[in-house]
């Protein structure tokens, strides 16, 4: 059966979603989360749908790709199609041509499950392997400590404090309010939450959002960061505690999280919090 490569009008984020959250499960590689498509959501539901590339064969998808941005695809691929010979081969093929209509020319990347013949393919085509990311899991059988910092869930009305924090964590951040609503008015976002530390003043200090996949699957932190002011505090440990707790609540099984390699900070934080290190990840790229 021959495999289709599509792309999706916006009524179709829906089957997607619901295929991400089924392929989430501990036991295999960290890959594309429904957490991931809920956070581009914040750009509006029209430039999501035009950014998602779906691979069916006989009407089923079998894989997922998300354009985080021109340059940059990141897959998801069904557990049982991970090592398919003809899907591994039909990526290869879409992503290095640019007339598919998947990536630009020039310097692009791709983000694939490790493990996948994908990986390999890639390689033996002359694709290179990047800097490594750092995916770290905090299990979430035991009960989850109170993290010791006030935390507040945000709704639409404290919308800005959670945006604010954004902005004030990340240089050339573009988190708006309105950007934080077209967020939340995504599918995804019906099992995320949105979390707000504050300190003994009640300024806002760090916030984080989580995205659950459903019950005993794994949850995605996605993004976390604390306000550049009160860095050095403990803040960042401990509003990443209280997103695996809010993850737990949400009947998520663990709780996960990718920064870069390079990121010894981030590394350091997600471990004080109980995360525990996975086998790094990288992607492939190919120069132009």
């Amino acid at each position: 059966m021959a495999i289709v490569l599509g792309t999706l009008g916006i009524d179709g984020l829906g089957e997607v979603v619901r295929v991400l959250r089924e392929w989430q499960c501990d036991e295999g590689p960290v890959q594309l989360h429904p957490g991931d498509l809920g956070w581009f959501w914040r750009f509006g539901v029209g430039q999501t749908a035009a950014a998602t590339r779906t691979w069916r064969r006989g009407g089923e998808i079998i894989a997922v790709g998300l354009l985080d941005d021109p340059e940059l695809l990141r897959l998801a691929i069904a557990p049982e199609a991970q090592r398919d010979e003809e899907l591994a081969q039909r990526l290869v093929e879409d992503v290095s041509a640019p007339e598919a209509g998947v990536l630009i020319e020039g310097k692009v990347y791709v983000e694939a499950p490790m493990g996948a013949l994908v990986q390999d393919l890639l390689s033996k085509d002359g694709w290179m392997t990047a800097d490594p990311w750092v995916p770290l899991r905090r299990d979430l059988s035991e009960p989850v400590p109170d993290p010791g910092l006030r935390v507040d869930v945000i709704g639409a009305e404290e919308a800005h404090e959670r945006t604010a924090v954004q902005r004030a964590s990340f240089d050339g951040s573009t988190f708006t309010d309105a950007r934080w609503h077209a967020m939340a008015d995504g599918e995804p976002y019906a099992d995320a939450r949105c979390l707000v530390g504050r300190n003994q003043l009640g300024e806002s200090v760090a916030a984080v959002t989580v995205w659950s996949a459903g019950a005993d699957k794994p949850g995605l932190i996605e993004p976390m960061g604390v306000h550049r002011l009160h860095r050095g505090r403990g803040y960042g440990t401990a509003i990443t505690v209280a997103a695996a707790r809010a993850l737990q609540e949400l009947g998520s099984c663990s709780a996960v999280v990718c920064t870069p390699g390079f990121n010894v900070g981030a590394i350091a934080t997600y471990e004080a919090a109980g995360f525990e290190r996975l086998p790094e990840t990288r992607d492939h790229y190919r120069d132009a």
